[in-house]
């Protein structure tokens, strides 16, 4: 995966207790690094180690949070075929 400066991305975890948690970064490496140590969100600080299973890359900060919220009215079967489609 390759990141610019200019690089946003929504991405999607799975949790070790199977849920699903959707966010957006500017920087997808370190965000990821953040929740698997903890610091990254009060969701998944008790639902460690994460996996990320999906992630989508947009020119602006907007975009990115826009598609966040967007997928997070999905429900959870709708977020796991988006899954399925990139793999």
């Amino acid at each position: 995966m390759e990141e610019t400066k200019e690089s946003n991305y929504t991405y999607i975890l799975k949790c070790n207790d199977g849920s699903l948690y959707t966010g957006w970064t500017n920087c997808l490496e370190k965000r990821v690094a953040a929740h698997q140590s903890g610091r990254g969100a009060k969701y998944t600080k008790c639902r460690r180690p994460v996996e990320l299973v999906y992630w989508e890359s947009f020119p602006t900060r907007s975009e990115a949070m826009s598609r966040e919220a967007a997928i997070k009215q999905m429900s959870r079967e709708d977020k796991l075929e988006l899954i399925k489609s990139k793999a």
